[in-house]
């Protein structure tokens, strides 16, 4: 194995160049962006417009950092005679790298552009190396493995590919699906995930009603008393045998429930699973902080965070989290599990490590259950600008607080602690609390703190 301790990248999500700068400015080295027509992310996406994409291509190379475009879309026709055409603008300004799945476009571009790096996307399931050493061969530069596999797997690959640029997801949304093969989008609202409109319907609120069969052989409700709602990592079986008393009914060999989403009334769709489980519901989002020092000692390239449709907020905070965690690695530090509390002030459906460990050791569910939960948070506003007449900072606020609360200020410097003591309006008059979102404020920074960096506000749980 792989114990030579080199700095992976960390890489990071960019939907905008607000985001891009974020990422940058809380620890990352890169950025990955969508090229909208062929990349897996249509929605939310400001480097659409070629003025923007260009501009964030030139901020990225000019602080020595780099910039990724995403085209990782497996296109029907239409879109392969519309690509170099698309493409070649794109490529003039001089992306770090191209992260594709289809052959065909990989072709195409190996051959018009045959200097352009190519990075194989996790949309292409590489899950061996056998599999990376085809790639290889084929001139990719990097691949990005597939999400489903365990370290000790991500282990052998690096050690039978040495030579190979590896890259893996740490932080982010799960596919409940084997990773992009969800059709479920595209069943309810033809939006076609593999053809980058993905809707998320594996987040939407679904129930679940126990099936029978009738005389005549049709499979219909056996009541209807929905049986929950179930959105934990894994087999829909596991999560709901309790729920079930004793399970659906048993038909052509398969058990059968009747699946209703929460806009859909009255509309029961049958599910079936077999002995491998069914995958259409929520799965919890992705969190590996704890294994960055396993997959730093193993000689991964790159620690990608996904979420190019999430906020700045998302960016800062996961950057700067899985940035300590990298540099503590490469340094020999022991995991710091005050990372694991901060990390639950994001957003998030539940987290869980996915496929890395199947089965925790005590030490792990030591890091997973025994650490101290006091960092736990929630944004509440965003410094946009600095009175310097009045010494205050003026905050967008994103949710409530108010006087005497404790609140955290998240800065590339290092985040700073103070317990809030007034409130101002723009008049001068002072509040007592700020009820929500949709105003604006002016506190006092903290000691210490550079009223010229960017600066994130949450309060403590």
């Amino acid at each position: 194995m792989n114990t030579s301790h080199r700095r992976p990248e960390l890489l990071a999500p960019a939907g905008s160049l607000d985001m891009m700068r974020t990422a940058f400015a809380y620890g990352a080295d890169a950025v990955y962006a969508g090229q909208p027509r062929y990349s897996l992310r249509v929605r939310n996406n400001s480097f659409g417009k070629l003025d923007v994409l260009a501009a964030g291509i030139a901020e990225a190379h000019a602080a020595g950092k780099a910039f990724y475009l995403v085209a990782n879309i497996y296109p029907h026709n239409s879109k392969i005679r519309t690509f170099e055409e698309d493409m070649a603008p794109v490529i003039d300004m001089k992306p770090d790298a191209l992260i594709m799945a289809d052959p065909g476009l990989m072709m195409m571009v190996r051959e018009r552009w045959p200097d352009m790096d190519i990075h194989l996307s996790v949309q292409a399931n590489t899950t061996n190396y056998a599999s990376v050493r085809f790639w290889q061969s084929m001139g990719v530069k990097r691949i990005i493995l597939s999400r489903e596999l365990s370290l000790d797997e991500v282990a052998e690959i690096r050690d039978a590919c040495p030579d190979m640029e590896l890259e893996v997801f740490v932080h982010g949304a799960l596919c409940i699906a084997y990773s992009g093969r969800c059709l479920l989008s595209g069943y309810f609202n033809h939006r076609d995930p593999n053809q980058g409109s993905c809707t998320n319907s594996c987040r939407w609120d679904y129930k679940l009603h126990e099936a029978g069969e009738n005389a005549a052989g049709d499979v219909q409700s056996c009541g209807n008393t929905p049986l929950g709602n179930p959105t934990d990592f894994g087999t829909v079986g596991t999560a709901l045998g309790s729920a079930l008393g004793g399970g659906p009914r048993h038909i052509g060999g398969s058990k059968v429930w009747l699946l209703e989403e929460g806009s859909r009334p009255g509309e029961l769709m049958p599910i079936e699973e077999d002995e491998h489980g069914t995958y259409i519901l929520n799965s919890k989002d992705l969190r590996a902080i704890e294994h960055v020092q396993r997959l730093v000692e193993i000689g991964i390239d790159s620690l990608k965070i996904e979420g190019r449709t999430k906020s700045p907020y998302y960016v800062a905070r996961a950057s700067q989290g899985y940035r300590r965690a990298i540099d503590d690695a490469v340094a020999g530090r022991p995991f710091d599990t005050r990372l694991l509390g901060e990390l639950e002030g994001l957003a998030s459906r539940g987290y869980t490590d996915g496929f890395y460990q199947r089965h925790h050791t005590p030490e792990h569910q030591n890091y997973l259950r025994g650490h101290s939960e006091s960092g736990r948070s929630l944004l509440v506003g965003e410094v946009i600008g600095f009175d310097d007449a009045r010494g205050l900072a003026e905050v967008e606020v994103k949710n409530r607080f108010a006087v005497g609360d404790k609140l955290e200020f998240l800065l590339p410097s290092g985040n700073l602690s103070a317990t809030i003591e007034r409130i101002e309006q723009a008049d001068g008059t002072s509040l007592p609390l700020v009820p929500g979102s949709g105003r604006r404020v002016w506190l006092p920074l903290p000691a210490g703190a550079d009223s010229s960096q960017p600066c994130f506000i949450a309060r403590y749980l």
